[in-house]
């Protein structure tokens, strides 16, 4: 019994060895297990201002990606490791914190930079390292320049683009900017000149600028007429900016401030007394669509860190990616050329040259740039080695606490409301893509783009001196006050366009006189003291010129365009002027188709109607009678004949076109008074001062030319005419002969020309503002019957115009002649000569079976006369 005791223990002690001996094993294996782990970590460093609200939500959100992505995949054979570094917000503690990381963790990447300053100094040293440095900035050139450095960030020189549509969307001409970054500058000031947007100010202001600097350009700004200001700064500068902004009244109605996502993407993280100073800013934010993992996220988030940080933005997330592809890429890069020996980096800090290159960089670098998911920013991808795919941006418009999204704006479909738009709903150029924006001030009315400089100056209006012609411009001084009165046309339609505008333009009228008082010079001079800037404006009658155009702006015209003739009226007093409105051909012509017309009416009618018979004298006389008794329808004889009745019906519509044309002719020579121009050995006035001189030597051909300075000097040279030291004709724009005319109706006539001048306008200088608004201003008057009222009530007269077909020349006769009628009078030959060609077959077929041919042949003559003869019929 003791024995089978005995050999039970020693196989209960030889089962306990052997399971004893596999536990052991089993813990080897585990322990084993337990250092390979350790052994597959791979360092990354992180480097944020982790006293600021973006450090903490961007840290939370990284550490948040780790410990979710190895919840999902945790048979992973490697494991990041995150080791932080606070920069403090300052690019010295940056770089200390990277070469620490460098020399004694060894990472194998570094996520951080989040001013640019930064980014320039981690892309050098991950350059030379070969190590991948993720950075939450962008900059185009380090893509080019520096291999390892990723940028996760949009690009933010896509949205300068949407920028520039915007403005274009609004009509806007002009913009300020004002920026921090001057590497981007350039991308943002080609997209705006792409559209034609002019820069009217640009100001660089350095991270480190002070309260003073920032008033002085404020102060700047408020002396320029472009309200449309677009911010491309961080945002403690702008948090600066737009408080003062807002105290100086820059942020009030009429301004348009557009902020680029660099502020708005941290809208949320700013001080409350910032949003509300900028109340009715637009903006421009990174899209992030929708999905339920970003939103479960983000109540995880909530949970976890709403003790310190209030809520998520954009970076955060985009970081949060960026850690998922770096442990994607971690776990598809073989170990032992992830792990590096204590030599690999050896670091002197006093000779950043000798910094060593990681074996294991590259690779890991070329696993990152092929890694594509999608995550809670939507697709991750990183494009020409480096930047995030930029899809969209979203227009805000700053309401309340936060802002309010008005639209979406992509390269592909512009400004929409929303994302992926159906065709019908694009709107690539229009503002008409956005939704309801509350502007600076409260208002609702879409800002102008430009006001008048907020310095109480008056516009310095210059107005030339005239000695004649006083009703388009007069200049007078008032005896007691001695104040200057300016009147007249010129001077009613400026004051009814200023009227017209919606807001107030103070103003006044400064002669352009000398110290005698006489006019400082030619109209044209007094436009080059706009260019030199003396004047803010010119009003008078100043002619708009291409030439003149090159240093001032005009307005559209507010009078008629062209030069004129007027010249004396010549009564036609010639006995014989009844016989002008046909040329000789064409009374020769008409004659010989009376005859002929009586003529061929006779010799069908002969045989039959006996009155058209008797004797040849008779017979002569009653061809004749019929045939000019058509003219005017008094023919007698009764027509028994087909044919002849064919011949007169064609023949009397011949004569109802000819006598119609032969009266209305006669009538015009007889009740249109005539001008008589010859341009040989006659002399031609023209206006003082006045270009037009060159226009008439260039087009026209005189004796020679005379100045006069006032519509009744135009009168009396006109009056004493070519002979008596006057002239023949004065050759002016067209509103100087109106005015010449309402006061002068009788006696005298404008012919009107070829456009060849613009007519009047107000001149401005180049570049301003008012030049479209009094545009819109001049024209809104003229759709309104408003600018022919004002000129009515200052040359009450209508003018007496006439074409240039009723200048009549020796030369040149206005009579009617045969070409005109030639189809007419063929018709009638052909009719005739048909009628009379069936006659003929007729009566030689009848005359046929009565005789024979040889009879006939012989007796032609006694034929002929028998035909003749009234007892054979």
């Amino acid at each position: 019994m003791r024995r089978k005791n005995l050999t039970i223990i020693i196989i209960y002690l030889i089962l306990f060895g052997l399971l004893t001996q596999l536990f052991a094993h089993e813990l080897n294996q585990s322990a084993s297990d337990g250092l390979s782990t350790v052994a597959n970590e791979i360092p990354v460093g992180v480097i944020l201002d982790m006293g600021s609200w973006v450090g903490k939500t961007v840290h939370s959100c990284i550490t948040m990606a780790v410990s979710e992505f190895y919840a999902l995949n945790s048979h992973y054979k490697t494991r990041i490791v995150l080791h932080t570094r606070d920069s403090k917000g300052e690019p010295l503690p940056a770089l200390s914190a990277v070469l620490d990381l460098l020399e004694n963790i060894k990472v194998q990447a570094v996520m951080g930079s989040e001013t640019s300053i930064e980014a320039k100094f981690l892309a050098v040293l991950g350059d030379k390292a070969k190590i991948p440095i993720i950075s939450f900035t962008t900059s185009p050139s380090f893509s080019t320049e520096y291999p390892y450095f990723l940028q996760i960030a949009q690009d933010e020189t896509t949205q300068f683009k949407g920028i520039a549509t915007l403005i274009e969307s609004f009509k806007w001409k002009d913009a300020i900017l004002i920026y921090e970054d001057t590497e981007t500058l350039p991308y943002l000031v080609d997209s705006l000149q792409e559209k034609d947007i002019h820069i009217a100010y640009k100001r660089a202001v350095s991270p480190m600028a002070t309260d003073d600097q920032i008033l002085e350009e404020l102060h700047k700004i408020m002396t320029m007429k472009t309200t449309v200001v677009i911010v491309h700064m961080s945002p403690s500068l702008v948090s600066h900016l737009s408080l003062h902004a807002k105290r100086l009244g820059l942020m009030s109605g009429g301004y348009a401030w557009i902020i680029t996502d660099k502020t708005m993407n941290f809208l949320h993280s700013m001080d409350s007394s910032v949003i509300d100073s900028m109340q009715g800013a637009l903006g421009f934010k990174s899209y992030i669509p929708t999905s339920n993992e970003l939103h479960n996220f983000t109540l995880r988030w909530r949970r976890k860190f709403h003790m310190e940080v209030m809520d998520l933005n954009v970076l955060g997330l985009w970081a949060y990616d960026a850690i998922w592809a770096l442990a994607m890429a971690a776990e598809r890069v073989k170990m032992p050329q992830i792990r590096e020996d204590s030599t690999t980096l050896r670091l002197d800090l006093m000779d950043l040259a000798n910094i060593r290159a990681s074996k294991s960089g590259s690779i890991l670098l070329s696993e990152i740039l092929q890694t594509r998911f999608k995550g809670l920013s939507g697709e991750f991808q990183l494009i020409n080695g480096k930047k995030l795919i930029s899809k969209a941006f979203e227009i805000v418009n700053v309401i309340g606490k936060g802002d309010r999204r008005v639209g979406i704006w992509t390269l592909m479909d512009g400004i929409t409301k929303e994302m992926n738009p159906s065709v019908e709903k694009k709107y690539s150029s229009s503002h008409t893509g956005l939704e309801a924006i509350i502007w600076p001030g409260g208002s609702t009315t879409t800002p102008k783009g430009w006001v008048l400089p907020m310095s109480g100056k008056k516009l310095r209006i210059g107005v030339p001196l005239k000695q004649g012609f006083h009703e388009f411009i007069n200049v007078d001084i008032h005896p007691q006050t001695n104040a200057t009165i300016v009147t007249g046309f010129c001077i009613d339609v400026f004051n009814t366009a200023i009227d017209a505008l919606e807001y107030e333009v103070p103003y006044e009228f400064i002669p352009f006189v000398n110290a005698n008082g006489q006019m400082a010079g030619t109209p044209s001079d007094l436009i080059y003291q706009v260019y030199l800037q003396n004047y803010d404006a010119v009003v008078g009658d100043i002619t708009i010129t291409s030439n003149r155009s090159l240093y001032v702006d005009f307005t559209l015209p507010y009078t008629d365009m062209g030069v004129g003739t007027v010249a004396p009226v010549v009564e036609n007093k010639n006995m014989w002027i009844f016989l002008k409105p046909l040329d000789s051909g064409l009374w020769i012509t008409s004659a010989s188709f009376f005859i002929i017309t009586g003529f061929v009416v006779w010799a069908i009618e002969h045989p039959i109607n006996e009155e058209f018979q008797g004797s040849p004298a008779q017979q002569i006389g009653t061809a004749l009678w019929f045939g000019f008794s058509t003219l005017v329808y008094a023919q007698r004889e009764k027509l028994l004949s087909n044919l002849s009745r064919f011949v007169v019906i064609v023949w009397m519509f011949v004569v109802l076109i000819l006598t119609s044309s032969y009266t209305a002719t006669l009538t015009s020579l007889l009740t249109v008074q005539q001008i008589q121009l010859a341009s040989k050995g006659n002399y031609i006035g023209y206006q003082t001062d006045s270009f037009i001189q060159g226009v008439i030597a260039n087009n026209l051909n005189f004796e020679g030319l005379k100045q006069y300075s006032s519509p009744d000097e135009y009168a009396d040279a006109l009056s004493k005419g070519n002979n008596n030291g006057g002239v023949v004709a004065i050759i002016d724009e067209i509103p100087y002969i109106k005015l010449f005319l309402a006061k002068y109706p009788v006696g005298y006539a404008m012919i009107a020309s070829e456009p060849t001048t613009n007519g009047f306008g107000f001149v401005f200088r180049k570049g301003s503002p008012l030049v479209p608004e009094i545009s819109w201003a001049i024209a809104k008057l003229r759709e309104e019957g408003k600018l022919m009222m004002i000129e009515n009530d200052w040359f009450k007269s209508q003018s007496s115009l006439m074409s240039q077909d009723s200048v009549t020349s020796p030369n040149i006769p206005n009579s009617l002649d045969f070409d005109s009628f030639r189809g007419l009078f063929l018709i009638s030959g052909i009719s005739s000569a048909l009628a009379l060609l069936i006659f003929l077959i007729f009566l030689f077929h009848k005359k046929w079976h009565a005789h024979n041919l040889g009879n006939l042949s012989r007796g032609t003559l006694l034929f002929i006369m028998k035909y003749l003869s009234p007892e054979k019929f």
